[in-house]
């Protein structure tokens, strides 16, 4: 038989290459790195502090906690329920949004593999991603005892629930592994122990970044295939920072359109520049070794922020989005370093939907919200439909 002429083959060769390139995401994060596919994940594991947290800082301190206290969770819980909010919080609306089950708080969770595959939130209200002897030995005072390098033992120790090998890796391949927003306690608790911002970047920084490297690193060796990476919030737009830094700050300190202090800012982009940088370099030593079914993923929490603090009007919020809506009165910001909400004299006020801060330090259920919507929009973890479930259509 005689061979096919050389236009039927290259034919052939070009309608492959179209079809291989329509069954190909090829879509890149702001980093060049490639976006999450819209896979259908079955689970979250989740690590970091309390911007993350749903339950594991209330077991560890229980009444002392202040978020053990109304009004926290009355929005949507009715009570406290181990958030740093009024209501939920990013990773409880990123699993409604993609239709899994809520993670379990760790140390709440069972010890069985049951528990283990509807997933589990190992992170910590107050969590560092250092380990405690880093600031003891610096004469830091932390706020629990719990780093990043526990958080991953924990999911280490849980994986061992699940048996065999080939069950772990099941697990690990259809789940979503959210590895952050971790490192800010470390720096509050830098900046509250009246540590310079040249001192957090020398010696902090590196070693924060190398941690999260390590837990990364890590989740991936267990085999998980889709890992994002949510990087610092605006530093310089925290209100307890804002407090804190009043009379300290000139007027050319603060930014002009968003009313934040420029210079912490500043480094919080540096932060995460590094982090992006680091997770680069992930990326290509697992895409050149082979490894190329493993997504690792940058999340903006930065812009995700900063759009609602320098336009608030926009998502639905009040005209002054750095003040809080729990504190104890007064001042530019309604906070006082001595009386967190919670505290004996605080209230809430009427509307925290109408507020981007709840406490000088953790969002509002209603920010929330907007910023898993930033999250979801830009990584394309879920489909519109699952947006639209939790309300991103709204704004």
């Amino acid at each position: 038989m005689a061979p096919p002429p050389l236009s039927r083959i290259l034919v052939i060769l070009l309608a492959l290459l179209v079809s291989a390139g329509a069954g190909a995401d090829s879509s890149t994060d702001d980093d060049g790195g490639h976006r999450s596919h819209q896979t259908r994940h079955a689970r979250i594991f989740s690590f970091g502090d309390s911007l993350t947290d749903t339950g594991n800082a209330l077991r560890i301190l229980g009444d002392r906690a202040i978020i053990s206290r109304p009004p926290y969770g009355e929005t949507f819980f009715g009570r406290p329920s181990g958030r740093a909010s009024d209501g939920r919080i990013m990773i409880d609306f990123i699993a409604e949004a993609m239709g899994v089950p809520q993670p379990t708080p760790y140390l709440l969770a069972g010890k069985t593999a049951a528990d283990f595959r509807r997933g589990v939130n190992f992170a910590v209200g107050g969590g560092t991603a250092l380990d405690p002897g880093f600031f003891e030995g610096r004469g830091l005072k932390i706020f629990v005892p719990v780093s990043l390098r526990n958080q991953t033992a924990w999911f280490k120790n849980a994986l061992q629930l699940l048996g065999s090998v080939h069950e772990q890796r099941n697990v690990t391949a259809t789940s979503l592994f959210v590895v952050g927003e971790i490192g800010v306690n470390d720096y509050l608790i830098g900046l509250l122990g009246n540590r310079t911002l040249s001192e957090l970047k020398t010696v902090f920084l590196p070693r924060i970044i190398s941690a999260i490297r390590s837990a990364v690193t890590d989740v991936i060796a267990a085999g998980a295939c889709t890992v994002v990476v949510p990087g610092a919030i605006p530093l310089g737009c925290e209100p307890e920072l804002l407090t804190l830094y009043q009379g300290r700050v000139g007027a050319g300190g603060y930014d002009p359109e968003s009313g934040c202090i420029t210079s912490l800012n500043d480094f919080a982009e540096l932060h995460n520049r590094e982090l992006r940088r680091m997770l680069g370099d992930l990326r290509r030593a697992h895409f050149g070794s082979g490894t190329t079914t493993t997504s690792i993923v940058y999340a903006d929490l930065y812009r995700a922020v900063t759009d609602i603090i320098v336009s608030p009007g926009r998502y639905g919020f009040r005209d002054r989005p750095l003040v809080v809506c729990c504190g104890r009165g007064g001042g530019a910001y309604n906070f006082d370093m001595a009386a967190n909400c919670g505290a004996p004299g605080t209230k809430a006020c009427a509307d925290p939907s109408a507020y981007v801060s709840w406490d000088g330090v953790h969002f509002t259920e209603a920010a929330n919200r907007r910023i898993a919507c930033s999250v979801l929009g830009r990584l394309r973890l879920t489909t519109q439909a699952g947006r639209c479930r939790i309300g991103c259509d709204r704004d």
